[in-house]
């Protein structure tokens, strides 16, 4: 069988129609080996790509955009969407069921400063005609360290990808209030990239026939049967949580039928970056997205 490493920026079950092409046995079933990680430091997605030690990476298409701006150029192209909306939530200390963005208005809220996510932050409080000047944006570091510090008291809000908002929900600690994705709407959020060369493989034609059988399952598929298949993944979290945190997810219709990125989604993420200042040039779609291999 062919070997393929898979290389993950974030760990999570918005992932889920990447996470499913393992769990579902859709590599196995096209002839193909898998194993994966997570980024550090020293293990990026561009330098494994690079290396060769990674075919396929977890990313997201605003990673050309800075370089794009500066003349370099990545080792890599998209070319499969995973999620089509963005998957942070907003978690509060009490419910409202009635939540307006305009509620954070006077209120601290523990912000991922991660580049994709502080953007589409920003521009959902756009979107929702919300001053960002009247908020008070903390910077809590790691995700991790954001959610303790949500624990221990500090801040209003805090935002966070799922299951980290539903585990805070289900230990009584906050209650998710919104969706950026709600506020964002259809936007190229993160997808699958690698390099041209490898693009033309064999190997990456067999990933995408199995990728597009795990997407199609992801969405056929209830909660709890998605949160049954990707248990292996994530021994540490409650399946109650998984199952909720994936319920989100489709919920908010991040996952749709198309593996292709649309012109559409991909001109949305320009938007996004260029309301916040992070860009003065759109790269244009042909230099970042390639074509699925047939």
């Amino acid at each position: 069988m062919a070997r393929i490493h898979i290389r993950f920026t974030r760990y999570s079950a918005f992932y889920s129609p990447l996470l499913m092409v393992m769990a579902g046995g859709h590599l196995r079933a096209e002839g193909l080996e898998s194993s994966y990680d997570v980024i550090t430091a020293e293990k990026t997605v561009a330098g494994g790509i690079q290396d060769g030690s990674v075919q396929i990476g977890q990313s997201a298409v605003a990673t050309h955009f800075a370089p794009y701006e500066h003349g370099e150029t990545l080792p890599y192209v998209h070319f499969a969407q995973i999620n089509e909306r963005d998957g942070f939530f907003l978690v509060g200390r009490e419910p409202a069921p009635e939540f307006s963005w305009r509620q954070l208005l006077g209120r601290r809220v523990l912000i991922d400063h991660f580049f994709q996510p502080l953007a589409m932050f920003r521009y959902a409080l756009h979107r929702q005609q919300v001053d960002e000047t009247g908020i008070t944006i903390i910077d809590a570091g790691e995700p991790q360290t954001m959610e303790r510090a949500f624990r221990d008291g500090r801040g209003d809000y805090v935002h966070l990808q799922g299951p980290a908002a539903q585990q805070l929900e289900q230990d009584g600690v906050g209650h998710v209030v919104a969706a950026v994705g709600d506020a964002v709407g259809p936007v190229a959020f993160s997808s699958l990239c690698a390099a041209p060369a490898w693009l033309a493989s064999d190997a990456a034609r067999a990933f995408v026939r199995a990728y597009r059988k795990a997407r199609a399952q992801v969405i056929a598929s209830s909660p709890q049967e998605i949160a049954a298949a990707e248990a292996g993944f994530f021994p540490e979290i409650d399946r109650a949580v998984l199952t909720r945190t994936i319920a989100a997810y489709k919920h908010l219709g991040c996952w749709t039928p198309a593996v292709e990125i649309s012109r559409a989604s991909y001109a949305a993420a320009l938007d996004v970056f260029e309301f916040s200042g992070l860009i003065r040039r759109r790269a244009p779609y042909e230099v970042v997205i390639a074509t699925p291999p047939a």
